[in-house]
C-alpha cells in the first residue's frame, strides 16, 4: 500500500494543506512569505502543495508546478524558517493524529527536498 493510500488520499491530503498553510501564514516569521499574495495565488499555492504531496507520495496525482529549487530561489528560507516550518507540519500532523510510522515517512520525505528550499 501507498503512503497516499495510507495518508487516506487526496482528501486527507488536501485537509492538512488546508490546516498546515494557515499556521504558516499566520507565523510571525513565516508570514512574510505569503504577505503579497493575492487570494487567486494563494488558491494556486495551495493546489500545487496538494499536487506534489499527491504525486510524491504514491497517488495517481501528475505535479505540473516546477521544481523545488526553483519555486523557492531567492526567498532567502533559513534554517531557522525551515525549524519553524517543520514544528508547524508536525503541529499538523499531530491534529490529524496521523500514525508515528507515517507522520515519519512524511517527515523523512519533506527532510529530503531541504537543500533545495533552505537558502542560508
Amino acid at each position: 500500500m501507498t503512503l497516499y493510500e495510507r495518508l487516506g488520499g487526496y482528501d486527507a491530503i488536501s485537509a492538512v494543506a488546508d490546516n498546515l498553510l494557515p499556521r504558516l501564514q499566520a507565523d510571525p516569521q513565516l508570514g512574510r512569505f505569503w504577505q503579497y499574495r493575492g487570494d487567486d495565488g494563494l488558491k494556486r499555492e495551495k493546489q500545487l502543495l496538494v499536487d506534489f504531496l499527491c504525486a510524491s507520495s504514491g497517488g495517481p496525482m501528475y505535479y505540473t508546478g516546477r521544481n523545488m529549487m526553483t519555486s523557492h530561489q531567492g526567498m532567502k528560507i533559513s534554517e531557522n524558517d525551515w525549524s519553524s516550518f517543520l514544528a508547524h507540519l508536525n503541529a499538523t500532523l499531530e491534529f490529524f493524529q496521523l500514525p508515528q510510522n507515517e507522520r515519519d515517512e512524511v517527515i523523512a520525505f519533506i527532510q529530503t527536498t531541504k537543500l533545495d528550499i533552505v537558502e542560508s
